[in-house]
């Protein structure tokens, strides 16, 4: 299958200005030579003419090894009629390419070392990114800032690993080629380093998926409508029947160029209704799974309700003061004159004396104090600023399959240190260094099975 000529439409599904379609193999060129007008295609330049008597476009021809995936490559761009596309693609599958598999373009150009496999997802990554900070992110690690790191932890790992495999084959002469000493301090430092990495995670993965932002609070004190201000549009049913809200509603949005993922909960109230005790607890659940907790405060009732619910939260297990805590006062257009008051926060320090939240006062209804809860959000987590993903900050982890392996090559490394410290032999030490090794392959592809590759490469696009 991997000899073979694919073709896919490359752009996005639907009707556009243009469309492409992208061909990749060792017949690319003849096969698109095929249905155009022109008899011949110069590398690398793009030819104006007729595609398969149906339209005019534009045929970009690259050579091998110098394309995307490292394969005989044209792309074809016409107009973006889906007839067009389809009717395109349906003629250069007559002539003897197949339909590409999801992500097998970029299979390919892995399999053809253009890229390791962290910068494959990396890829993944860039396209949908939908924030600067994601987009950054992505860019920094698919241009290899974060592969090259990996990379020098795997190159010290073997050394290691060389060194003391060379005592086997002189194991009779009783030599040692490595001082015991200079090794675990070695272990010691890549420890601390894939130690680094894997604290990075959470910051990583906050940028690429969203910083979670719970909105709890009480029964119709304008949670919905707060999410509706936040995204600008009505994305959640607004009623004064208390309990509209029964289930999570997520969704996503961009404050000062930092992505957040934010989760409309049930209001927190007793209930003998069960399907509402249920979002009571989705609730909870959502708040404790949160990086910042956004409370909505009713400002005409008294804020002794706050302070209830938020030692209730604590009885329910939730550490807040492992969070970042927000407390909206809603609907000032309600309260006299319009002021926007809010409690002084020794009123709630006696109680709670561990926490100093933001106290906002706001309304959701009129927009007011909206642009000062976004700047309060986006300021709130020192290490989640628009400079986390700049190309000078230390690389960041943000894909889960890579935090789990450098867990397990950090648990390689740890069984390595205790054999050293022992004096366990040096081949019983070796099998753990090699055990790590292995796994921190596994990130970048030097170790690969079908089974990931096809896991990972399944997520892609068709056209991609």
């Amino acid at each position: 299958m991997h000899n073979d000529t694919i073709a896919a439409v490359a752009t996005p599904p639907g009707v556009g200005g243009i469309a492409v379609i992208r061909l990749s193999g060792p017949d690319a060129l003849t096969v698109a030579l095929g249905i155009l007008s022109v008899h011949t295609l110069q590398p690398r330049h793009a030819t104006y003419c007729s595609i398969a008597d149906i339209d005019d476009g534009i045929a970009t021809y690259f050579t091998a090894p110098h394309s995307f995936t490292g394969e005989e490559t044209v792309e074809l761009a016409c107009h973006g009629s889906l007839y067009l596309q389809q009717a395109l693609l349906a003629a250069l599958i007559d002539r003897g390419a197949r339909l590409a598999q999801p992500g097998e373009f970029t299979l390919r150009a892995f399999r053809n070392g253009k890229l390791n496999l962290s910068q494959a997802e990396a890829l993944a990554d860039l396209i949908h990114a939908t924030t600067p900070q994601q987009h950054s992110l992505a860019v920094s690690q698919l241009r290899g800032a974060y592969a090259h790191e990996l990379q020098q932890l795997r190159q010290q790992l073997l050394d290691l690993t060389a060194l003391l495999e060379l005592e086997l084959d002189f194991s009779q002469e009783d030599v040692e080629f490595a001082d015991r000493t200079q090794l675990s301090a070695l272990i010691q430092t890549l420890t601390a380093q894939i130690g680094d990495l894997r604290q990075s995670f959470r910051t990583g993965n906050a940028l690429k998926h969203g910083i979670p932002v719970a909105i709890i609070g009480r029964p119709n004190a304008g949670k919905s409508s707060l999410l509706n201000a936040l995204l600008r549009d009505d994305r959640a049913i607004v009623s004064p029947t208390p309990g509209t809200t029964r289930d999570t509603i997520e969704e996503t949005f961009s404050a000062n160029g930092l992505p957040f993922r934010i989760i409309d909960t049930a209001g927190l109230r007793h209930t003998d209704d069960p399907i509402e005790a249920l979002g009571v607890q989705r609730a909870i659940t959502s708040a404790a799974q949160a990086d910042i907790i956004l409370y909505v405060h009713d400002a005409t009732c008294p804020f002794s309700q706050a302070l209830d619910d938020l030692q209730q939260l604590r009885r329910n297990g939730i550490d807040l003061d492992d969070k970042h805590l927000l407390i909206a006062c809603n609907k000032i257009d309600l309260t006299p004159d319009s002021a926007p008051r809010t409690p002084q926060l020794s009123t709630l320090n006696p109680q709670l004396p561990t926490l100093t939240p933001h106290l906002l006062p706001i309304s959701a209804k009129e927009g007011r104090g909206i642009d000062a809860l976004l700047q309060a959000l986006s300021s709130l987590n020192p290490h989640l600023s628009p400079s986390t993903s700049h190309p000078s900050h230390p690389p960041l982890l943000s894909n889960v399959r890579h935090y789990e392996a450098l867990g397990r090559v950090d648990d390689a490394l740890r069984h390595a240190a205790d054999a050293l410290a022992d004096g366990t032999p040096a081949d019983l030490v070796a099998v753990d260094l090699r055990d790590a090794l292995y796994h921190l392959g596994t990130i970048t592809g030097e170790v690969s099975s079908d089974e990931i590759l096809s896991d990972i490469f399944s997520r892609f696009c068709i056209g991609k």
